[in-house]
């Protein structure tokens, strides 16, 4: 991919527009132009767009980023805007429209043929982040008192078939869901067996209001490569595909390293200097906050630091110990919970463990520090009180690493994004008064 990045920029530098364009709309897949638009600078990136055929522009939209996506497609008309995204299934079709303006969105649904619009409306009724949200509408039902050669008489009928269709959906005459009949099975099957016979009524619907993780979890573990979605009264909505999962588990990691560092989900890598700087600034100053309130923990120990040196070049080690440890934690029970393993049967476990492990390293590491401390300032004193303070922020920051991402998840915050920053200051803050009040009474 970087050997055909640099060969579009060489095209593009020396002027040669034409050959750029046969790159981008027959060379490459739409993906993979996706993924040069996302990697070129914003100048580039425009001329590139400018490059890349009506018809392939909808396919191309798919696959870039939300924020890029956004960019692009508030610059098309309604009649772009439709000609882009003819060929694209209704999942895709309703995350591209979700990027456009309520007014605009309900202008390009009003150009729609009925049965297209529904389709629509039906998905965008739905949160982006549920199993509603996700669903394509394209599914091929069947009635259960159907035989086998009815049914393949019945998809002989069809110009093609949905992509990954690996089962087909069994349902009433009132939509309902009953069962799902493998393709494999009807494949091997004589032709005159009922589908009632060898349809599979055991793997359950999904709920259309079940969150996107959840739907990603029971596919990864059940090994589906589609599964149904029904309404709360078990009518037959549509179905997802393992490719929708696939995004939102990217999706996933990519929010949970972006938030950490308190970043959009979206960030353009190559957005204007402007922008990225103001998205930025709020973080740094929140965390400015933080380092401040650290601060004026430490200027209440001003006189004890002035009476001993040594505690102002010891004092970063306890807080950045803690720090560490709380952040392994913190880190583990976020991806614990991203999972679905952390349930309340087992945090008490949890705690309990981390309780364990951060003594344990506590006493390790102080035991280290403390010899270190003790020869490098000639004062055994320093050393005793640097080890208390170790496994004291130790042991704390264990214990917060661990409920903090619980804690803010029942108050619906997201924990990847504020954890990180009240862990540090709670670690370092503890570390510091530990430290520093400890060394006040032991020097008083």
């Amino acid at each position: 991919m970087e050997s055909r990045l640099k060969e579009l920029n060489d095209a593009l530098d020396s002027g040669a527009f034409i050959q750029a364009r046969h790159m981008l709309n027959h060379t490459l897949k739409p993906a993979q132009t996706a993924h040069l638009l996302e990697s070129s600078p914003p100048r580039e990136r425009e001329v590139l767009w400018n490059l890349v055929n009506p018809e392939l522009e909808g396919e191309v939209l798919q696959h870039l980023s939300d924020e890029i996506q956004a960019e692009f497609v508030n610059q098309m008309n309604t009649d772009e805007l439709l000609q882009a995204t003819v060929n694209l299934d209704t999942d895709d079709f309703a995350d591209i429209l979700q990027q456009l303006p309520k007014k605009v969105m309900q202008e390009v649904l009003d150009r729609l043929g009925q049965q297209d619009r529904d389709r629509l409306e039906q998905v965008l009724s739905y949160p982006e982040d549920t199993a509603g949200g996700l669903m394509n509408t394209d599914v091929v039902s069947i009635r259960p008192d159907l035989t086998v050669d009815a049914v393949l008489r019945y998809l002989r009928r069809h110009d093609r078939m949905p992509e990954m269709t690996d089962n087909l959906f069994v349902v009433t005459r009132k939509d309902r869901y009953i069962g799902l009949l493998p393709v494999t099975s009807m494949l091997v099957s004589d032709p005159h067996t009922l589908v009632t016979d060898i349809m599979d009524t055991e793997r359950e619907a999904i709920p259309a209001d079940l969150d996107e993780m959840d739907v990603a979890n029971l596919f990864e573990r059940h090994d589906w490569v589609s599964a149904p979605v029904i309404n709360n009264e078990g009518r037959l909505l549509g179905r997802i595909t393992i490719d929708d999962v696939v995004d939102v588990i990217r999706e996933e990691a990519d929010h949970s390293l972006m938030r950490m560092a308190g970043l959009d989900d979206d960030e353009d890598t190559f957005a204007p200097v402007l922008k990225t700087s103001k998205r930025r600034a709020v973080w740094l100053g929140i965390n400015l906050l933080t380092a401040l309130f650290a601060s004026m923990m430490i200027g209440l120990f001003q006189d004890t630091i002035e009476k001993v040196v040594a505690l102002a070049i010891l004092m970063p080690i306890v807080a950045s110990m803690g720090g560490i440890a709380g952040s392994q934690a913190l880190t583990l029970v976020i991806r614990g919970q991203a999972l679905g393993h952390v349930e309340r049967s087992n945090i008490g476990y949890l705690i309990n463990r981390e309780i364990i492990v951060g003594t344990i390293n506590g006493v390790l590491w102080a035991l280290v520090v403390a010899s270190i401390a003790s020869w490098w300032f000639t004062d055994t004193t320093i050393g005793l009180i640097i080890a208390i303070a170790m496994i004291i922020n130790l042991v704390v920051a264990a214990v917060c690493g661990t409920s903090l991402p619980i804690i803010l998840k029942a108050m619906n915050i997201d924990p990847a994004l504020a954890g990180g920053v009240i862990l540090t200051t709670i670690t370092d803050v503890v570390g510091f008064c530990a430290f520093l009040g400890l060394a006040t009474l032991f020097y008083a």
